[in-house]
């Protein structure tokens, strides 16, 4: 039976069921930030728990493959070429897509709930959410200005 779900679960496999698995849950924090159910499905630990169980899984496999890239990770931090190199590895390019995946939807689902908390308008709050899914840090940038202007402080810190 492990084998079968081995089998199964191969990269593209996880990077499609990541990629479009995480779309109901961003029409979510969109369309409907107020409901219970995005409260329970979104702001809860269920996403992360998936997508880190899912990461887990990636590192292991990594770890089966008898890939010396664990420790070769570190030398993302000593130029672009390594960060290059790190990439051409098919299981860190998940992984890493992944990581942007998880912190990407903590990012837009705090800035839905943190427009809720300074009634901010949903037609407003949306182009800076849909920003976020696409680029992540530029989205938070618009965001944090239309909320000092809404929220009438100049607020660093939450």
């Amino acid at each position: 039976m492990l084998t079968q779900i081995q089998n199964y679960f191969t990269f593209e496999t996880i990077y499609l069921w990541a990629s479009f698995g995480i779309l109901p849950f961003w029409l979510m924090i969109i369309f409907i930030p107020s409901l219970r159910i995005t409260q329970i499905l979104v702001n809860s630990i269920i996403i992360p728990l998936i997508l880190g169980t899912t990461y887990g899984y990636l590192v292991y496999q990594t770890l089966l493959l008898d890939e010396n890239y664990i420790l070769e990770s570190f030398n993302l931090y000593l130029g672009l070429d390594n960060l290059y190199i790190l990439f051409s590895n098919e299981s860190f390019l998940l992984i890493f897509w992944l990581h942007f995946l998880a912190l990407s939807i903590f990012l837009g689902s705090w800035v839905s709930r943190n427009a809720i908390k300074y009634n901010i308008p949903r037609s407003v709050v949306f182009l800076p959410i849909i920003i976020i899914y696409l680029t992540g840090p530029i989205g938070l940038v618009i965001y944090w200005i239309v909320r000092v202007f809404y929220a009438k402080k100049l607020g660093l810190h939450d």
